[in-house]
């Protein structure tokens, strides 16, 4: 029998049928056998640490809400027969055409799809969920049933919309969970991986396994690139320079110039604590860090402690002081500038823009300009981040806390993660575990590893004041006795959206313009929160939309009157710096006169490990 042909995505290319004939019918028993070790080793590694009081197995505070939630939506549904009665009849309705349409298709007549897969699903890409009878149906009947569990969340309209939010992640994450592709004689990739090799993949799969929840001292953290290859300082985080500034909080590093003159303005970064800087310089072909250097900026970046019990306390407040401040002043005694252009990235972006609303208050004119990467200043339209937030979650989050003075590293990723829980979660889950295969080496994905954690006071104080009670864009916070306004920040800002940001929604960050003082340049990026960003001009990939003033909330007109340009929008944001300042000096080396290097770029805060 011809075997089908895998193309380099995975995927089947042929439509050969799924032979159930076992090969080398002793060869598969003794996997099998080898199998189930590697399963008691993994469930070993999974137990002990609980065993021994290392690790809580209580996840009852989790499973209860979801279920509350869960049962808000079917009270809603079952409070009118008239209700339950169209939900039912919608469900049963669907199953009766796939039955009628399956039987059909077993005399011999051609029939379409009661259901198709999303284009984008590459869950679903294999001929044979199509072509193969069985997998037809069970793809169809999860299809059916998933959509109708969604549709019901949607059109509960009555519901609290917080509610209504939670609801439809939690009905997304098990739909996700219980896809057919995740299991072994539902998906015929992993059947034919299994048949072909007499299991061979599933002893594979069974020792990452074990593998993975050892590294995660009892959780499972899932490897999603082989991570050997890489190591910051030799082939990421290249970028050449030296740490001139080491607090509590953070290393400053200001990069060597590339070229004999540079802008007059320095330009200081401010990356986000939730992961680490080196996002912003991965590598030389990806380095926004290079590119800006060698345009002309005496480039300063912020590398965030990865923070103990240590930091426990520091705050909003200290990130703001240690962090920019510091910063800036290093920079004004290094340089002898009095004016410097800020970039802003994720939570980095928020903390710049409370920084920016003090120093409006102060009368401290020194950043002179300012551009945000992906910022949200108003969580109105915060997107799915919102689903983690309630008072009730926050405090089990504060509880957690509390014990070592900060979050685990792990508790974020997983959360992002599960934002893109088929791309981020099942996908390795089956490419790793049931097809027995290594992820690939890749940069971004060992950067996204790579975590950080959340000192307690800071974590709580951005949970609440941000995304929970939205005080800083309704001018609810102070420092000592000043008020923050953003409405005071007068500067100009160069605010950085990208279309298909699940982190930073570009409504949301549309939104946030409007709450500024001063002229605000509003840009579109293709793709996500990473790739959206980070996009250098000598790729030539996606696209960004440039037009009129951001007024409000009203992206969708803005878009009916914005300008779609291709490629990277970075030269676009460098011609808008050199239209606030386009003066040069010569350049400058790290350090000055007056500023003593602590010690090479990347620096030794990054390389912490979570």
């Amino acid at each position: 029998m011809a075997k089908d042909k895998i193309g380099s995505d995975g995927t089947s290319s042929g439509s050969a049928p799924i032979s159930l004939i076992i090969k080398d019918p002793e060869k598969f028993a003794q996997n099998i056998a080898k199998m189930i070790e590697g399963m008691t080793r993994a469930a070993n590694a999974f137990l002990k640490p609980r065993e021994d009081g290392k690790l809580s197995a209580d996840l009852t505070d989790e499973i209860a809400e979801i279920v509350r939630t869960l049962a808000k939506v079917i009270e809603y549904w079952t409070a009118e027969p008239g209700r339950s009665i169209q939900a039912q009849s919608k469900l049963y309705g669907q199953y009766f055409m796939l039955w009628t349409s399956m039987m059909q298709r077993m005399s011999g007549v051609p029939m379409p799809p009661v259901v198709e897969p999303d284009p984008r699903d590459r869950r679903f890409k294999d001929p044979q969920w199509s072509e193969n009878q069985f997998f037809d149906f069970v793809k169809q009947f999860y299809l059916i049933t998933t959509r109708w569990a969604e549709q019901m969340v949607d059109d509960a309209i009555d519901l609290d919309p917080h509610v209504r939010l939670k609801a439809g992640f939690y009905i997304r994450q098990i739909a996700n969970a219980i896809s057919p592709s995740n299991f072994l004689f539902t998906n015929p990739e992993i059947l034919r991986d299994t048949l072909d090799s007499s299991a061979d993949n599933l002893v594979r799969g069974m020792d990452m396994l074990a593998e993975d929840i050892a590294a995660g001292n009892g959780e499972l953290i899932i490897r999603q690139s082989d991570n050997s290859h890489f190591a910051i300082g030799k082939n990421l985080a290249l970028s050449p320079g030296k740490v001139i500034l080491q607090n509590e909080v953070c290393q400053l590093i200001q990069y060597k110039a590339a070229t004999t003159e540079v802008l007059k303005r320095p330009l200081l970064i401010v990356p986000p604590w939730i992961n680490k800087f080196y996002i912003l310089d991965l590598n030389p072909e990806k380095s926004f860090v290079k590119w800006a250097v060698e345009q002309g900026h005496t480039v300063f970046v912020v590398s965030w402690i990865n923070p103990d019990e240590r930091q426990a306390e520091k705050s909003f407040e200290h990130y703001m002081r240690e962090g920019i401040l510091e910063s800036v002043d290093t920079i004004q005694k290094i340089t002898g500038e009095s004016e410097i252009n800020a970039i802003g990235y994720c939570v980095g972006g928020t903390l710049l823009s409370y920084t920016l609303a003090y120093m409006a208050g102060a009368g401290d004119t020194r950043i002179a300009s300012a551009t945000l990467f992906a910022t949200q200043v108003d969580f109105t339209h915060a997107g799915d981040l919102k689903v983690f937030i309630d008072e009730e979650q926050i405090e089990a989050v504060e509880k957690k806390m509390s014990v070592r003075g900060y979050l685990e590293g792990k508790n974020m990723t997983s959360s992002f993660n599960m934002l893109r829980s088929n791309d981020l979660i099942w996908s390795y889950v089956v490419n790793n575990y049931f097809r027995g295969k290594e992820p690939i080496p890749f940069d971004l994905l060992y950067w996204n590893s790579d975590a950080t954690r959340m000192p307690a006071a800071n974590h709580s104080f951005y949970l609440r004041n941000c995304y929970l009670d939205n005080k800083l864009a309704n001018g609810e916070l102070s420092v000592g006795d000043k008020a923050l306004s953003l409405g005071d920040v007068t500067i100009p800002i160069y605010n950085l959206a990208t279309r298909d940001d699940h982190i930073a929604p570009p409504r949301s960050v549309f939104y946030g313009s409007s709450f500024f003082g001063g002229p605000v340049t509003f840009v579109l990026a293709g793709s996500g929160h990473i790739a959206g960003v980070i996009n250098p001009p000598s790729r030539g990939k996606y696209q960004y939309w440039t037009g009129p003033a951001p007024k409000g909330d009203g992206l969708d007109d803005w878009l009916g009157h914005a300008k779609e340009h291709p490629g990277s929008w970075w030269p676009h944001w460098q011609a808008w710096i050199e239209q606030q300042d386009d003066r040069r000096v010569k350049a400058r080396t790290p350090g000055g006169r007056k500023v003593k290097a602590i010690e090479d770029a990347p620096g030794s805060y990054v390389k912490v490990m979570a």
